[in-house]
């Protein structure tokens, strides 16, 4: 099946809101083994509209249309089809049966903006939208379905679980096409695509290799096609994995929080923190993982010196001779939290995340860790010169993968990191 995807929206062009229905569309349909083949994103004008609607259909056998259903005159998807199929706009009965539902159950009257969103090209077929006021378009334009949809996430996804993925089986055969998914910490896109060339030389054609290069995990994708794509996957996956060692994570939706709650589940251990520069960062990303209650008795954000001192016991005098950004002051606030929460590991971090608040000796970006137990705790300075939000979100992830890797008794630095030792 070839599908193609158009997003409409003066919204989506501007950068107000950010597309995030492609992605899910994609993720709801890769499990019947199809993709999108192409996806274009369009402001609200008519004729450019037009225009993309016409192309796309041409050679197409699906267009996903999605946003300008509503009620307001930016909204010209159902003009758009009227014209780009050459027939004129009506009332469509069955819209207007819901809508005057959607309205009397929430007590509106219907007035003439809302019963806009039942003014369809003629002839076509609606889509029922449970949540939404505005029905979907159902029609065809050069030998290609036409699925015309509302732009509001929470509509969108129900309809196309329960509308269009249905008649779409019913419509098209699996594409076939396999995807695997590894989420890898502390390895580049260049440096795993030096080893791949290098160890894994007889890479077959078939089998398409892939990156997407995101903030802290890496996804790296083995992407197979036809009736035996998971058979043919199945060893280059095992040879992938070999290759990343303890740098993968494992298949994706994996991610450091629930990598490091995994191994404290495995070794039955429970960890705390005690977070000054974070502000609670590395608590608040163990505890969005459902069941980190087994492992995660609490958290102390000390992010001044008094909380470091009354909550952690962190000596004044160390505080005074040593700031708060030292190696003393973070093994104590370790300790501390230890002694407070009465959890096996710990992770404590102190640090400035700027932009002000540096010093030659101690730069903006200047962190230090520790992590560990009572009796083997581990401490190291980083310097990560990022932004403010990059600096936390680095210390935060750096900070789960040394615990991760201290649980599993594997190697402590992820290669991608050792730079930024200090």
């Amino acid at each position: 099946m070839k599908l193609n995807l158009l997003l409409t929206g003066n919204e989506l062009m501007a950068g107000d809101i950010i597309d995030s229905n492609s992605a899910m569309l994609a993720e709801q349909i890769k499990d019947f083994g199809w993709r999108i083949n192409k996806k274009v994103t369009v402001g609200d004008e008519l004729s450019i509209l037009c225009d993309e609607i016409d192309q796309l259909c041409t050679g197409a056998d699906v267009l996903i249309i999605n946003g300008g259903l509503g009620p307001t005159v930016d909204d010209l998807t159902a003009v758009a089809l009227a014209k780009v199929t050459n027939t004129a706009i009506a009332e469509h009965p069955e819209a207007l049966d819901h809508l005057t539902a959607w309205c009397t159950l929430r007590g509106f009257a219907l007035n003439a903006s809302n019963r806009k969103q039942a003014m369809l090209p003629q002839g076509c077929e609606i889509i029922a939208n449970a949540k939404g006021s505005a029905v979907g378009i159902k029609l065809r334009h050069r030998n290609c379905l036409i699925l015309a949809t509302p732009g509001v996430p929470s509509e969108l996804k129900p309809m196309l679980a329960n509308e269009i993925i249905p008649e779409l089986v019913t419509l098209f055969h699996s594409d076939h096409i396999k995807t695997i998914r590894l989420g890898v910490f502390g390895l580049g896109e260049s440096a795993i695509q030096e080893l791949v060339n290098e160890k894994l030389a007889d890479w077959p054609a078939d089998i398409e290799l892939g990156f997407r290069a995101s903030m802290p995990v890496l996804e790296v994708k083995l992407t197979a096609r036809g009736e035996n794509a998971s058979a043919e996957l199945a060893p280059w996956r095992a040879k992938v994995a070999e290759l990343m060692g303890d740098h993968l994570l494992g298949e994706l939706p994996i991610n450091l929080p629930l990598a490091t709650i995994n191994a404290l589940k495995q070794k039955n251990l429970q960890i705390c923190t005690a977070e000054s520069c974070t502000g609670g960062l590395i608590a608040s990303q163990l505890t969005s993982i459902p069941g980190a209650s087994q492992v995660f008795p609490g958290a102390i954000i000390s992010y001044s010196n008094a909380v470091k001192n009354q909550l952690l016991k962190v000596s004044k005098t160390t505080l005074a001779s040593e700031g708060a950004v030292s190696e003393t002051v973070v093994r104590q606030m370790a300790l501390g939290a230890l002694d407070c929460t009465g959890a096996d590991i710990a992770i404590a971090v102190t640090g400035i995340a700027g932009p002000d608040g540096g010093s030659p000796e101690k730069p903006v970006g200047t962190v230090w860790i520790a992590w560990g137990t009572a009796q083997n705790l581990k401490t190291q300075r980083f310097h990560l010169p990022f932004e403010r939000t990059g600096f936390q979100n680095w210390v935060a992830a750096l900070s789960l993968d040394l615990v991760r890797r201290f649980v599993l008794d594997l190697p402590e630095g992820p290669d991608l990191l050792k730079r930024y030792q200090r």
